[in-house]
C-alpha cells in the first residue's frame, strides 16, 4: 500500500505542475558591445628637410652615390640596379646635370689590374644608366683603380666598402 499511496503522490504532484503556468524563457544575455573608441588618426610628424631638392646632397642623401661589386666582379646585382634606376630617375628630373662615374677597386692586385676592373666597373654602371634612358653625352667615366679608397683598411669589410662604383655630380645641381 505504501507503494501505492507513493506513486499517487508522485503522479498528483506531475497533474498539478502540468497545470501551472509556465515560466517565461530566460533571455540569453546578450554579449555586451564592445566599443572601441576610435583613435584619432595618427600622421607621422612633418619633418622639415633642409635639403633642396636637385642638390647634391638629396642626389647623395635620397638617391644613393655607390654601388657595390663582388670580388673581381664588374656586374650589377639587384640592390645596385635599384639604385641605378633611382639615379636615373633623379637624372631625368634635371636634366642639365652631369655626372662622372669613378670605378673603384680594393688594395689588392696590381694598379693596372685594378685600373683595368675600375674602369669596367665605371662602364657597367655607365651602361646601365644609358639603358635606363640618361643620355651617354651627360656621363663621363674615370677608374681610380685602388688609388683612392673609401675606407682605409685590409680586412674583408673595407676592401668591399673599396669595390665600388662613384656617381658624382660635376654640374648642374642646385646649391
Amino acid at each position: 500500500m505504501q507503494t501505492f499511496l507513493k506513486v499517487t503522490a508522485a503522479a498528483a504532484l506531475l497533474a498539478t505542475g502540468a497545470c501551472a503556468s509556465q515560466p517565461k524563457p530566460v533571455e540569453e544575455a546578450k554579449p555586451a558591445e564592445v566599443v572601441v573608441p576610435q583613435q584619432p588618426e595618427v600622421k607621422p610628424p612633418v619633418v622639415e628637410s633642409s635639403i633642396q631638392a636637385g642638390s647634391l646632397e638629396d642626389f647623395r642623401v635620397n638617391v644613393g652615390e655607390r654601388v657595390y661589386f663582388g670580388l673581381d666582379q664588374s656586374s650589377l646585382d639587384s640592390d645596385d640596379q635599384d639604385i641605378l634606376k633611382r639615379q636615373a630617375a633623379w637624372l631625368s628630373s634635371y636634366p642639365t646635370v652631369r655626372v662622372l662615374i669613378a670605378g673603384n677597386a680594393d688594395e689588392r692586385g696590381t694598379r693596372e689590374y685594378n685600373l683595368a676592373l675600375g674602369e669596367q666597373r665605371a662602364n657597367a654602371v655607365k651602361e646601365y644608366l644609358v639603358s635606363l634612358g640618361v643620355s651617354a653625352s651627360r656621363i663621363d667615366t674615370v677608374s681610380y683603380g685602388k688609388e683612392r679608397p673609401v675606407v682605409a683598411g685590409s680586412d674583408e669589410q673595407s676592401w668591399a666598402l673599396n669595390r665600388n662604383g662613384w656617381t658624382q655630380i660635376v654640374s648642374g645641381a642646385t646649391s
